[in-house]
């Protein structure tokens, strides 16, 4: 089992979300808080070839992802600045970065089989729509049965499950595999280790994210991959050096992807090879 370093994105802004597609794309959020700006890339996902950079709209900061889907990206602005509720669903297209429809008044809920379902907050409560992602045309609306709206979104989380993406669990002793067990008992041995063991098992690889106390009295965070067929480690790297703060979230996978953050600013993407 190998691990290979594809490439690395770093613009040395503070990146917000990161977004693999289902069909070759890498999506990339940079946040610049202090500015109030936001911006937005688009890479082949297998090579790092730049697609777009540094795309806004017309709202520079105030504008989210809410998801994206067959080469459309669906932004959500906000009810008001400095508050989380979402307002708004506008569709970009990646490849021509035109905004294909905007609809103002509704907010983003998911899709699910063709359709993207959306609301509308009134006073008495929710009316819901569903819409064509590809138009924005309103195909039905006024729709008030929670039930059925309640059930279509639970098929849309398990379908969203299916992708193909791991993210990291907190190890405990009990946690399955005996191997990964054994070897993060022994790293524990080596390694003064602070904080919670966060790990990814993919087969017979096991992937982790600790803390380790350092000679200044602060912490850094390393991540290790092992092939738990050899006992080998094959790819060691140290993602956050001399901090404070538990870092957490620093890296996921989906398929034989990896993505492994390096502080806030710095995302590397590795190929992982059986």
């Amino acid at each position: 089992m190998k691990i290979k370093k594809n490439y690395h994105f770093d613009n040395k802004r503070q990146i917000w979300r990161i977004i693999p597609t289902d069909n070759g794309r890498l999506i990339i959020e940079e946040r610049e808080p202090e500015k109030k700006k936001g911006y937005f890339h688009c890479l082949d996902l297998e090579s790092g070839k730049k697609i777009f950079k540094d795309f806004q709209m017309d709202e520079k900061f105030w504008i989210g992802i809410e998801a994206v889907r067959d080469d459309i990206i669906f932004f959500h602005k906000f009810a008001k600045p400095d508050m989380p509720k979402h307002r708004g669903i506008l569709a970009v297209d990646i490849k021509s970065r035109e905004l294909i429809w905007q609809n103002p008044d509704l907010t983003y809920l998911f899709i699910y089989a063709g359709k993207l379902y959306a609301f509308n907050e009134k006073f008495e409560g929710r009316t819901y729509f569903a819409i064509n992602p590809f138009n924005g045309e309103i195909i039905e609306e006024n729709v008030e049965d929670y039930a059925l709206i309640n059930n279509l979104r639970n098929e849309a989380l398990l379908e969203e499950n299916k992708r193909e993406y791991m993210f990291p669990e907190i190890f405990e002793t009990d946690s399955g595999h005996y191997k990964a067990v054994e070897l993060i008992k022994l790293l524990k041995n080596k390694f003064v280790v602070s904080g919670k063991v966060e790990y990814v098992m993919k087969n017979e690889l096991l992937m982790m994210s600790f803390h380790i106390v350092n000679s200044k009295g602060t912490m850094n965070n390393l991540f290790k991959a092992v092939d738990l067929s050899t006992g080998k480690y094959i790819l060691e790297e140290e993602i956050n050096k001399e901090t404070s703060l538990y870092l957490t979230d620093s890296f996921f996978l989906k398929d034989d992807f990896l993505f492994l953050l390096f502080g806030k600013n710095r995302l590397q993407v590795y190929k992982i090879f059986n």
